[in-house]
């Protein structure tokens, strides 16, 4: 059978992914979006019923503002949608917390707090609309690179050709594994234990940290009285074993009851840490983008935003290239690596660092990182200088 021909193939329609068929449609060129299957929106009811996603992402201000220049973020329920105005982050020897304020640094936001299927279901339909051509197929059973164009040959027995491939499949992807880019792993031995919570308390839109023994525990804030945690822990499994009632006094003892009493509304699950860079973020004819690219430890909230910002500085490198360069080029996609590769090893270091950091149980260790803590807290212009590298 005979390809169908695009420009540019996204294989994965998750955040990262639709994001990037979106923004690579607007630029003219002719995107092909490759899933398994149509995303189920279902689950998004009114706020009322409590049925909440309990996979929740903190969007930066300024990947905020790309996803409206997109025409993503007036799309979004913003009665689901919560602002951080401030961020709390507590040591396990910590009289006072770590304070991040968005006043203090003259931004409106430290960030948005939203569920996945919300951000997903608003990308979707602004994708369709600018007219990107939607595969649905299992999967792929090769894929092959050409001097002028790769050809995946799909399950449903299709054939699609494009210019140039996106690689956005996530962290085990296929695409990576077809041209031949091996990746460098570290496993946490932690899992990332994930709920959602009705609180006793207004959270006031403050984002809370705790470092301790038993890991990273982060409370986001969500809509009303209500959070989503995220739990970086090697006691995860231990925590999906206990009953409702004991969960739910367990994560408000780890929060020192800060928003007193919680019940549980969503179903809580875990998922696997581990922090994975490629080794190459291109060849010709290939890029990755998000989770393909690299995966991060969750204690920053950092993981979409850093795909989302691949994406913009994939756009970025379209658009400045020569006009006789095509959007395949080697050398051209190699501009993108090395924009790429300063933002990426920067973040996967402050994350891998401070995860080790707050790991270790040595006293010396313990008195350095909790001092370290009081140090910041104590100097504004730092304060405002870590915000502003935040937001972006």
């Amino acid at each position: 059978m005979a390809a169908q021909h695009f420009d540019v193939i996204v294989v994965g329609g998750g955040l990262v992914g639709a994001a990037a068929a979106l923004a690579l449609s607007r630029q003219g060129h002719q995107v092909a979006l490759l899933e398994k299957a149509q995303p189920d929106f279902s689950g998004l009811q009114a706020i009322v019923v409590d049925t909440w996603d309990s996979r929740i992402y903190a969007i930066s201000p300024g990947n905020a503002a790309w996803l409206k220049k997109l025409g993503v973020w007036p799309k979004l329920d913003q009665s689901r949608v919560a602002p951080i105005d401030n961020m709390e982050i507590w040591g396990d020897a910590s009289t006072e917390p770590l304070k991040f304020e968005s006043y203090t640094a003259n931004v409106i936001s430290l960030g948005y707090i939203l569920e996945s299927s919300l951000l997903q279901q608003a990308l979707w339909s602004e994708m369709q609309n600018a007219g990107v051509h939607v595969e649905f197929s299992e999967g792929a059973k090769n894929l092959a690179f050409e001097d002028s164009r790769a050809t995946l040959s799909l399950v449903n027995g299709n054939n699609l050709s494009a210019q140039l491939i996106v690689a956005a499949d996530g962290g085990n992807s296929w695409v990576r594994q077809q041209a031949g880019i091996s990746t460098k792993q570290h496993a946490y031995g932690q899992a990332g234990f994930v709920a959602n919570f009705e609180t006793a308390l207004p959270h006031d839109n403050v984002a809370r940290q705790w470092f301790s023994e038993e890991g990273v525990l982060a409370w986001l804030p969500l809509p009303g009285n209500r959070i989503s945690i995220v739990w970086s822990t090697a006691q995860a499994q231990s925590l999906l074993a206990l009953s409702v009632e004991a969960l739910e006094q367990k994560v408000a003892a780890a929060g020192n009851h800060t928003l007193g009493a919680l019940r549980l509304i969503t179903k809580p699950s875990a998922y696997k840490l581990v922090k994975q860079t490629a080794h190459t973020l291109v060849r010709s004819r290939l890029v990755l983008v998000g989770d393909a690219a690299h995966r991060l430890h969750p204690l920053a909230g950092q993981g979409v935003n850093l795909g989302f910002r691949d994406v913009i500085e994939l756009e970025n490198t379209l658009q400045h290239r020569s006009s006789y360069q095509d959007i395949g080029d080697y050398l051209l996609l190699r501009r993108y690596e090395r924009a790429r590769k300063t933002d990426v090893l920067a973040l996967g270091a402050v994350t891998h660092g401070l995860q080790q950091l707050f790991d270790s149980s040595l006293p010396l260790v313990k008195t350095i990182r909790n001092a370290g803590l009081r140090f910041i807290n104590q100097q504004s212009a730092l304060k405002r200088k870590l915000i502003q590298q935040a937001v972006v």
